[in-house]
Order: C-alpha cells, then sequence, then structure tokens
C-alpha cells in the first residue's frame, strides 16, 4: 500500500482539497445525465479514494457504493459521504454479486501498469454494471498526450498545514509506465516541519489499447474530452 494512501491518509483533505473537485464533477454529472439513466438510478465507484467525486455526484443517485483498496482512505470517503455504502476491495478482483446502472473509475485506473492489470479492471466494472448501463473511465492521461510536468500546491487546515511537490516523467517510452515523485512538508501544531518522500508508478496506455480492452471485455466505447483535455473513455454495456 502507497504510504499518500495508507499511513498519510489523514492528509488527504490538505493535499487533495474537496473544492477542487467541483469543476470537474460537473463535467461528468453532464455526461451521465446524456446517457439516459433510468429512473432511481444506482452508482458503484471502483477506486474512491476520499470520496470527493462521489460527494458531488452522489445527488443524482438513489443508492451509492463506493469501495477502494484502502482501509484508511475509506474512513476518509465516510466523513464526506455517511450516507453512502462503503466496501474495501481491489478493483482487479473484487465481486459483489451486484450490478449497478453506472460504474466510475477515477483517477484510480492510473494504477494499473500493465495491459492485464487495465483488463482486470475493466472486467470488474463490466460485470457489476447492467444491461444498458454506462461505466466511465478517467486516467489522468494516454499515451499520446502524456507530458512531463512539475506541480505543487497544499493548504493550511485545523492546526495542521501541508506543502507538496508532485514530479511526473516517463523514464522510459518503450514501456507501458510513467513515474510521479511525491515530495511532502507538514507541519501539526507546534511541532517542527517535517518532510515524506513517495514515488507512484503509474500505467500509460495508448488510446488503441484502452478501447481495444473495453471492447474485449464488451462494452461499445466511444471518448469525450473533458476541460483539462482528458480522454474520458465512456463504456456502454449492450442491452440484453
Amino acid at each position: 500500500m502507497l504510504r499518500v494512501y495508507g499511513e498519510l491518509a489523514k492528509w488527504w483533505p490538505l493535499f487533495s482539497p474537496l473544492e477542487e473537485y467541483a469543476e470537474e464533477a460537473a463535467f461528468f454529472e453532464d455526461v451521465l445525465a446524456e446517457a439516459q439513466l433510468p429512473t432511481s438510478p444506482t452508482f458503484l465507484e471502483l477506486g474512491c479514494g476520499g470520496g470527493s467525486i462521489a460527494f458531488y455526484l452522489k445527488k443524482m443517485f438513489t443508492q451509492v457504493t463506493l469501495t477502494d483498496l484502502s482501509a484508511q482512505m475509506l474512513d476518509v470517503s465516510r466523513a464526506l459521504n455517511p450516507e453512502c455504502e462503503h466496501l474495501e476491495g481491489d478493483m482487479r478482483t473484487m465481486r459483489l454479486e451486484r450490478k449497478f446502472d453506472v460504474v466510475f473509475v477515477h483517477d484510480a485506473i492510473d494504477y494499473m501498469t500493465s495491459l492485464e492489470e487495465l483488463r482486470q479492471a475493466m472486467e470488474t466494472a463490466f460485470v457489476h454494471c447492467k444491461a444498458g448501463g454506462v461505466a466511465l473511465f478517467v486516467p489522468d492521461v494516454v499515451k499520446e498526450s502524456f507530458k512531463p510536468s512539475t506541480e505543487h500546491g497544499g493548504k493550511d487546515g485545523d492546526g495542521s498545514a501541508l506543502r507538496y511537490m508532485e514530479w511526473t516523467y516517463d523514464p522510459d517510452e518503450r514501456d507501458t509506465t510513467y513515474t510521479v515523485e511525491y515530495a511532502f512538508l507538514l507541519r501539526e501544531g507546534d511541532e517542527p516541519v517535517y518532510k515524506e518522500y513517495e514515488q507512484h508508478i503509474c500505467g500509460l496506455f495508448a488510446r488503441e489499447d484502452w478501447i481495444r480492452t473495453l471492447g474485449a471485455v464488451g462494452f461499445e466505447t466511444s471518448i469525450v474530452r473533458d476541460q483539462y483535455e482528458r480522454d474520458v473513455f465512456v463504456g456502454r454495456k449492450r442491452k440484453v
């Protein structure tokens, strides 16, 4: 388990503040509104993290189920979304024996670092999607749009504060991964500032790989671009 999603999860609201998700959540709301969902639709998120996207989308659904590999991140989400169901599990292997009108996978899909892992996550979405239902996959980048970058951020909280630097690069363009380096400066109360560092390895696949693999598991797929120029893959499960 990566430490930012484990022992450092309590810092998540300062690292990735809720308000920063409002704009993209509004885009997803529009996409789902155009999908002509049935009345009283149900929603499953694979890899919900701190629950920030669900916080904005849950008003559209009568039942919301949020899942994540990290128990600590689920605790963060419960604080935001106490009325939602929370379940711990791996998106590559989870089987709930239930189906939903919408299956949503945000940037947690980035941690699928091989085509086999990507296919497994897509299969999980497919088996949990009702006939005629829709699945949204939102990777941060695809191979064609990848660019090295450096970002920074963070904020002050109630008795604590965080600042971070994020450095993204691709050390080997021949493989299916890229690297993100995180450096954190953390302060609690009157204690001295201390630092943490963590490296994340993320998956990087071509659009053709995404479309082919989604089709192989059974989805009819289209791509929409959001306001950040990301490729959002919309999979529709055929009606029986």
